[in-house]
């Protein structure tokens, strides 16, 4: 029993270090690449200020294209609508005034050239009776008919001129017109930018007034993470980052999520950077890294700022 308890001893001692090197020794360097879920987030503003009448999202809420997002109060842009349509009907009424004045000098103009005809023929038949006849016709007949013809002559020219001012009454009024409907479509398109919609699919990040608050024009109301913005971000070592590039495909992994998870290359970085304190561990701290940023085929199962791990390509 005495020669067995050394042998007995060496057992006990190895057994203990290989449960120490099993328990503490150094671990396997895990084949994943770390990194975590980002979005772009996409703020909703109205084009002027006012107070805001109606938010109709939640903070974390899902929201689908199309769906309405908040409504400012467009009393001020009311006004400005109506007094835009104002000014279109009153100038449609110009240019139907100038274009029946037109019309109007246009009878007067072919009026006056036919008193012009009879006038010339007047003084021709006049002079051809003159020609045969001398006695036939006193000279203050054909002074006068001279002095109609002359009358008739001008007649026409003023009439003609008054026609031309018609027709610039209308091409003014025209452009009056469209200037007018040109100011009612902006101002029609301000109303509808005071009752924005969700223009794609996400997730709603954050929400920065509450009803009845003023806002200022252009300032951020709303702020969405749509789906197709949401990114898997992830680290490639410096020496493996000749395997990814644009349109690769990558699969990923993560806490509580589904199987199978795939994502498509977007974008990596054409330089490198130290490994981000965010995903700093024993085996990654002061590696080079290449950032790689890919498009998820179900974004809209997955939380920004959730960490991943993705797998290597070959």
């Amino acid at each position: 029993m005495k020669r067995l308890r050394p042998f007995l001893i060496v057992i006990v001692i190895v057994s203990a270090a290989l449960a120490a090197w099993f328990l503490f020794g150094p671990r396997a360097r895990t084949p994943y690449l770390s990194g975590y879920i980002v979005g772009d987030n996409l703020d909703l503003a109205a084009p002027v200020s006012g107070t805001l009448e109606a938010v109709s999202l939640v903070e974390g809420q899902r929201v689908s294209a199309g769906e309405a997002a908040f409504r400012i109060e467009p009393a001020t842009l009311a006004a400005e609508g109506e007094q835009a349509s104002a000014n279109v009907r009153a100038n449609r009424t110009q240019i139907s005034t100038a274009e029946a004045n037109l019309r109007q000098a246009a009878a007067n103009v072919a009026a006056n050239e036919a008193v012009q005809v009879n006038a010339r023929q007047n003084l021709a038949r006049l002079e051809a009776v003159k020609h045969d006849d001398p006695a036939a016709v006193a000279g203050t007949d054909l002074d006068k008919a001279r002095a109609a013809l002359r009358e008739a002559l001008a007649n026409v020219v003023a009439a003609q001129k008054t026609a031309e001012a018609r027709r610039a009454e209308i091409a003014q009024a025209t452009a009056q017109t469209q200037q007018a409907v040109g100011g009612k479509r902006s101002v029609d398109i301000q109303v509808r930018q005071l009752s924005p919609v969700v223009p794609a699919a996400g997730r709603v990040d954050q929400v920065y007034f509450q009803v009845g608050e003023w806002v200022p024009a252009n300032q951020a109301i709303v702020s969405i993470i749509p789906d197709h913005k949401v990114k898997v971000r992830f680290f490639v070592p410096e020496a493996k980052v000749s395997h990814y590039h644009r349109g690769k495909a990558v699969r990923f992994s993560c806490d509580g999520c589904a199987g199978n998870l795939t994502a498509r290359i977007g974008y990596v970085s054409p330089s490198s950077e130290f490994t981000p304190p965010i995903i700093f561990s024993r085996d990654s701290r002061e590696r080079m890294v290449f950032m790689v940023e890919a498009y998820p085929t179900n974004p809209d199962k997955l939380n920004p700022g959730q960490p991943v791990e993705v797998e290597p390509l070959p």
